[in-house]
């Protein structure tokens, strides 16, 4: 039996457009046994940070050797180069502008190489869907087994950058930001039990979270164990503080989105 690997997708190009659709026919007149998942579609548009969370909030579930495609790619046919990486026990399909930084953070083994084999792209190539051209037939290619030296040569200058973090702002006093405001309401902090532990430890100190025009002081341990429509704080599935409410949207309670300020004091 010849070797397949599984393929996700994790983009920007949305529900109701063709963009996802073509890809897969790529993949699919290269690879005919090809199996493909899609982690989503839905990343905000140009969005590179979104897609770094998303990214990396979903690509350890998958089975050794799968193919991530990562498609963010506001600078498609400018300078910025197409890569195929190898980190932990997963490739990644992308271009080089930082859509994998959270995933190189997690991971010990990186290999980076910058894909310039221009004999496993979709000719022509055009200069507004790299996605189609470029980075599908490279999965494709990598699914069948096409052994990743063949695409191109090793870089280490790749684009990476760190994620923000929580900033102390006096003692017992942190400013932290909000990652991203998901599909439900929940405001996803940049805190994790690391950057705060005393919030996290069980000791039941007081606290106080301010975020937009609400103000948290309880931390509980499920979305349900808070009164519906109440304001609360919770450590969420992807290991980060999140403003959440039972069946409401925090987002619109609290009058913040992705980028507000938040702001935690131990009392």
């Amino acid at each position: 039996m010849s070797l397949q690997r599984l393929i996700t997708f994790t983009t920007d190009f949305g529900l109701t457009e063709h963009y996802a659709g073509a890809m897969k026919g790529v993949i699919y007149s290269i690879n005919p046994a090809a199996q493909i998942a899609d982690i989503t579609n839905a990343v905000q548009s140009f969005d590179i940070l979104d897609g770094a969370l998303a990214i990396a909030q979903a690509y350890s579930y998958f089975p050794k050797d799968t193919v991530h495609v990562v498609v963010v790619d506001p600078g498609v046919g400018g300078s910025r180069r197409p890569i195929l990486a190898q980190a932990g026990q997963y490739y990644f399909v992308a271009p080089d502008n930082g859509v994998l930084s959270l995933v190189f953070e997690r991971e010990e083994r990186i290999s980076v190489r910058h894909v310039t084999s221009e004999h496993y792209f979709r000719q022509p190539v055009s200069n507004t869907f790299h996605g189609r051209d470029v980075f599908a037939p490279v999965a494709a290619y990598v699914s069948k087994g096409v052994d990743a030296v063949k695409f191109g040569e090793e870089i280490t200058d790749y684009v990476r950058f760190a994620a923000p973090k929580p900033k102390t702002a006096a003692p017992n006093a942190w400013k932290a930001v909000v990652l991203k405001s998901d599909r439900f309401g929940n405001l996803i902090t940049n805190i994790t039990p690391a950057d705060i532990p005393q919030l996290f430890d069980g000791a039941g100190r007081s606290f106080k979270i301010s975020v937009g025009k609400a103000e948290i002081s309880k931390l509980l341990p499920s979305y349900a164990a808070g009164g519906q429509g109440e304001i609360f704080a919770i450590l969420g599935s992807a290991g980060f503080l999140e403003i959440s409410c039972n069946r409401t949207a925090a987002s619109r309670v609290a009058g913040a989105d992705k980028g507000s300020e938040v702001n935690v004091v131990l009392t």
